[in-house]
């Protein structure tokens, strides 16, 4: 059903677990424009696979597509551009496909997360000079974890924030 203009947009959530660097991109023209599709989505990050599903079901006249990029916040990144916009007068459909991750995708996508919150709980270390290597010295940074317990660390959170 369409938007109108006064309407704010619908808001969605999406965890972790539902982000992936695998998108399937819906309602693409049936024009044979997978080159143009490739394009769009190779302005956001460098793109490793685009190809189309035969197999998916989808509306008369229209494709889907099946993206794979390097890194998970470009797809993040061209998910949150593109859902919604047009190409060739089609409003294309893109949404996350984690269906397709492979467990050392997965184990990758969680690493990155953890060093990203990592970075945030602790803005003087990623200020800092940085060293030859960006994988903090087990010895020098204790994980979170191991350090509070989970009730302990959002109590030490919400009293040092107040």
């Amino acid at each position: 059903m369409p938007r109108y203009k006064d309407e704010p947009p619908a808001v969605r959530v999406y965890t972790v677990c539902d982000e992936s660097k695998y998108l399937i991109v819906r309602n693409v023209p049936s024009l044979g424009c997978g080159d143009e599709l490739l394009k769009l989505f190779s302005t956001y990050g460098q793109v490793a696979e685009c190809k189309p599903m035969d197999d998916e079901d989808c509306e008369p006249y229209t494709d889907v597509y099946w993206i794979k990029f390097h890194q998970i916040n470009n797809a993040r990144f061209a998910k949150r551009k593109l859902d919604e916009s047009v190409l060739l007068g089609n409003r294309l459909q893109v949404s996350y496909a984690p269906q397709y991750e492979s467990l050392s995708d997965t184990k990758e996508k969680l690493e990155v997360r953890r060093k990203e919150v990592l970075a945030r709980l602790n803005p003087k270390r990623s200020k800092g000079p940085s060293d030859s290597s960006s994988e903090p010295s087990s010895a020098s940074t204790p994980l979170l974890r191991d350090t509070y317990p989970p009730s302990s660390l959002a109590q030490r959170y919400s009293y040092e924030h107040l």
